[in-house]
């Protein structure tokens, strides 16, 4: 993952900016933790402020992207994390599981670290509601491969709250659905390069030659327009709590 993210994360702080109204449920979820480690933490999105707060990320190019802070930066990775049991009052992780070569070991490694909630935003791969499929639909089979489905994170964690985290028409994050109601977004290569999924399926000539034509023709709204009725929807992700 970090020689992949040595190259995605180029332009990664610039589009793929914390959105606040997804921040708040993830640092709601972590409740009273004053201290709080932040897993797969890129370029610092969505690290509450108020908080002590260390990340880790195996990336030294998104680390060289993160804004001055008093946050405590670490390289390396989530399946060995290189801190004592209970060290913190919780942890985080967001848009990372996925990556993770042993998810279940990440997983296990968060909770051990963390005395208090552990909070985990990620992407339900059964969730099959969007039109961005019909043209990419080695996306789907992607998500299907590597993130893993909801009912692991009962298997890893034991009991767990999964809520639905609906995301707003106007998404500040550039991640894969944030542009659910501006198709046009997909057509602009600077926005795919901070998606991992398109640098991962490849050649995307046909499936962008098929979208451009039919916003276009019109056909892309005749098809998805009650769309542009909505301020957010569901778009399959959900925030992972464990306490």
């Amino acid at each position: 993952m970090a020689a992949q993210y040595d190259t995605i994360g180029r332009g990664y702080a610039a589009l793929r900016r914390p959105e606040a109204r997804i921040a708040a449920p993830i640092h709601a979820a972590l409740e009273s933790a004053r201290t709080v480690l932040n897993v797969g933490a890129g370029a610092g999105s969505y690290e509450p402020e108020g908080r002590a707060v260390t990340a880790i990320d195996p990336s030294a190019r998104m680390i060289a992207q993160r804004p001055p802070s008093g946050t405590v930066v670490v390289q390396g990775h989530a399946e060995d994390l290189p801190f004592a049991d209970d060290a913190f009052d919780g942890a985080m992780a967001v848009l990372t599981v996925h990556h993770w070569t042993d998810k279940a070991r990440g997983v296990a490694e968060m909770r051990r670290v963390a005395r208090g909630p552990v909070v985990i935003l990620t992407y339900d791969p059964a969730f099959r509601d969007f039109w961005l499929f019909d043209y990419f639909p080695e996306i789907a089979a992607l998500d299907e491969g590597q993130m893993p489905p909801m009912d692991a994170f009962g298997q890893w964690f034991g009991l767990v709250e999964i809520r639905p985290v609906p995301i707003p028409q106007d998404c500040t994050d550039g991640f894969l659905a944030a542009y659910w109601r501006r198709p046009a977004a997909y057509l602009d290569p600077h926005v795919r390069g901070t998606m991992s999924s398109f640098w991962k399926i490849g050649d995307v000539t046909a499936g962008l030659d098929r979208l451009r034509s039919d916003i276009e023709t019109g056909e892309w709204t005749r098809r998805h327009g009650d769309l542009r009725d909505l301020d957010r929807r569901d778009c399959g992700y959900r925030l992972i709590v464990t306490r």
